[in-house]
């Protein structure tokens, strides 16, 4: 079988971990002085590189050539090519232990642990344990887990993951060096997509490529996954466009979201429903469609009024895309746009309910477009 995109492709240095480069040179820093602590906490967004960095950081601490190359240590990388970096890349490793807190989260699992790192390591400098969705553990494994992390054995580094920071005790964020790890921007997705289909000689059009990295919303891993998806799902022998795009994952493209913004704020109600349901006639996704226009009317608006947010835009869009944004934002009226987006969030709110998805979206557009804005 083959493997998944997202694991083929997994950065199996640091440098390789993209979009996180504060993390990187921190981490690298630690490496080269032969630094690395015994107690991390990696938290944000899902698919942005958590478990990854965890498992680079094993990688570190036991790399062999590291050990016995000064000069190869100065760089701050695993080598990926002595015996123990290639186990741990291959899952295979007895100094890696993987502890899913979703299904091990009770006091238990965690005395079984205590017990484990008694031992020291086979075949391994340190024994790396990695706790991911660690905001899972119950309150009584979260205590039976405080001693340890305070005075770990020597042998042994703990790497805790995870989305909810705020669902961890102070008592154990504070024995932990804790790393943020970001969401991913749209250009940052796109350029390893084009870089992964480049390798894999998908046939696929720049269009689809930033529909599908729009779509990851931040993570790397949901983007390749969709990827992956759309390139088994489609004939090899033909070019994955945008329209086949749109249909396998149920999102609209940004081309289209743009053109039914411009109809919105042109108060062309006629096309501007003419579009909707033909969107929804291709079998779209309404509540994502919605989801996806009050975003992108946010954006407009909030340019609007503050022209110098076009530089941090940049890290969510393509430069054509910031020139529509822009180009919507001098169409727009403040207060209308107010109005016109409380009510597509009223609307998406009845949408998720509603066993006629596209009325409560209609209904929006018809009330704001064609009887005026309310008060």
């Amino acid at each position: 079988m083959p493997l998944a995109l997202y694991r083929k492709y997994r950065p199996k240095k640091l440098t390789d971990l993209l979009g996180q480069e504060t993390n990187v040179e921190i981490l690298k820093n630690a490496a080269r002085k032969n630094a690395l602590g015994q107690a991390y906490l990696f938290y944000g967004p899902r698919g942005t590189g958590k478990t990854t960095t965890a498992r680079l950081i094993a990688k570190l601490a036991n790399c062999e050539r590291r050990e016995t190359d000064e000069a190869f240590r100065a760089l701050g990388e695993p080598c990926n090519e002595c015996r123990v970096c290639k186990e741990i890349d291959a899952n295979a490793s007895l100094g890696v232990v993987e502890i899913d807190a979703a299904s091990n989260r009770g006091i238990d699992e965690i005395r079984n642990l205590k017990e484990d790192i008694q031992s020291a390591p086979a075949g391994v400098a340190y024994k790396v344990y990695i706790i991911d969705e660690a905001h899972m553990l119950t309150t009584a494994a979260f205590n039976a887990l405080l001693k340890t992390l305070e005075e770990p054995p020597r042998h042994a580094i703990f790497i805790l993951a995870t989305t909810e920071y705020e669902k961890l005790p102070p008592t154990i964020t504070s024995r932990t060096q804790r790393f943020l790890f970001r969401k991913l921007s749209k250009p940052t997705i796109l350029g390893k997509l084009r870089t992964i289909a480049k390798e894999e000689k998908l046939k696929i059009s720049e269009e689809a490529l930033e529909l599908i990295a729009a779509a990851g919303d931040g993570s790397f891993r949901d983007a390749e996954s969709l990827l992956d998806q759309i390139a088994s799902a489609h004939d090899s022998k033909t070019t994955i466009d945008l329209k086949a795009a749109e249909r396998l994952t149920g999102r609209i493209g940004f081309q289209a979201i743009d053109h039914l913004a411009e109809l919105i704020l042109k108060k062309d109600l006629a096309n501007a429903l003419e579009a909707l349901t033909k969107a929804s006639e291709e079998g779209l996704n309404v509540v994502q469609l919605t989801r996806d226009l009050i975003h992108y009317l946010r954006k407009v608006l909030t340019l609007k009024l503050n022209p110098e947010l076009e530089k941090q835009m940049h890290t969510d869009l393509t430069a054509e895309e910031v020139k529509r944004v822009k180009f919507l934002s001098a169409l727009a009226d403040e207060k209308s746009t107010v109005h016109l987006l409380q009510a597509l969030i009223r609307a998406y709110t009845e949408i998720r309910y509603s066993p006629f998805a596209l009325i409560p979206l209609e209904i929006a557009l018809i009330d704001q477009l064609s009887t005026g804005q309310k008060e």
